[in-house]
């Protein structure tokens, strides 16, 4: 494993690649977040010269073949095509960095090569729903999970298709960074605030931060400062100096949502950060965020994530690399 301060990220890039696939670490593991440094994103190729893809966009590799097997985080964004399989020394390499303890990504058709690798072999992956039958076709050791976003099974990462690579790349920064600095990366991106799909327990519900109403952002600040009360529409709409009915319209105009999902959505969020963060109990965690006991939370996380607060906590509970707390949230 590297010995610099942040988590190495290598992409491997090939001829023919899809510059979607290629670009969505890039982006992601790259320079989004200018206040701080996340990760060092580097790629490897091991083919000669420029590489190409199908459209002419070239790219040249910056990581030797030695480097990639000590990398923390290597990244196959796709593959050129399902029946071939790459040249040994990269599958050798893939092998060499997983037992060294490195997190190995396939995004989309990048599953093929890790399974050409052997490391899938008995593990639970995903790839793209097109090529579901050929994949269990060329490797039917392989437990193909054809609903999941993506699946993590002992840090071989796989996913679905073309923008579940977003998805599991967020993922990952969650599992270095933790839920903040995930949800201001897709901010930061402006990706929808949820998606729906088999690995649930791991897609984010951010709620809107703010809106363009300015009574409506006085009334979330006043939400979010007191959580762990109850609130009524009629509560709100005095303290908002509104009428229930305009309060509820216009509350729904500025978030998309109703008070009330709007308040289980923060406080399942808030509940993530102080679950990730510290070693407060359920019921403590619960009576902070406002719900009425730690069975309604537990209910909410289940319904939310198909996992209890409990899994959630020992999936995203860990040391953090580097020291985020100066950066500034947007």
């Amino acid at each position: 494993m590297n010995h610099i301060s942040v988590p190495l990220v290598a992409v491997i890039a090939f001829d023919h690649f899809s510059p979607f696939h290629l670009s969505v670490p890039c982006i992601i593991f790259g320079d989004l977040l200018h206040e701080q440094r996340l990760f060092e994103l580097r790629i490897y190729a091991d083919e000669s010269g420029k590489l190409r893809s199908n459209e002419g966009i070239s790219v040249e590799s910056s990581l030797s073949i030695n480097e990639l097997a000590q990398a923390d985080i290597i990244i196959v964004p796709s593959w050129r095509d399902p029946a071939e399989k790459p040249d040994q020394s990269v599958l050798d390499a893939l092998v060499a960095a997983h037992t060294r303890g490195s997190q190995v990504v396939g995004l989309c058709l990048g599953t093929y090569v890790l399974a050409y690798a052997g490391l899938l072999k008995n593990h639970k992956a995903a790839t793209h729903w097109e090529f579901e039958q050929d994949f269990i076709n060329r490797f039917p050791d392989v437990k193909l999970d054809c609903n999941a976003l993506y699946v993590d099974d002992d840090r071989l990462i796989t996913s679905a298709g073309t923008a579940a690579g977003l998805d599991c790349c967020l993922y990952l920064v969650r599992q270095h960074y933790g839920s903040l600095i995930a949800n201001k990366l897709a901010r930061r991106m402006v990706i929808p605030p949820y998606r729906e799909g088999g690995q649930a327990q791991f897609i984010e519900r951010p709620v809107p931060v703010s809106s363009q109403n300015s009574r409506i952002n006085m009334l979330l600040d006043y939400l979010r400062n007191n959580l762990n009360k109850a609130h009524g529409l009629d509560e709100l709409a005095s303290y908002n100096r509104m009428s229930r009915r305009t309060l509820t319209r216009l509350f729904h105009k500025a978030t998309g949502m109703s008070v009330g999902d709007w308040l289980i959505g923060e406080r399942i969020q808030r509940s993530q950060e102080l679950l990730e963060s510290t070693s407060l109990t359920i019921e403590a965690i619960a009576e902070q965020v406002g719900f009425q006991s730690a069975t309604s939370l537990r209910q909410h996380f289940k319904n939310r994530f198909d996992v209890t607060p409990t899994e959630w906590r020992k999936t995203f509970q860990g040391k953090r690399p580097v020291s985020v707390n100066h950066l500034t949230e947007y």
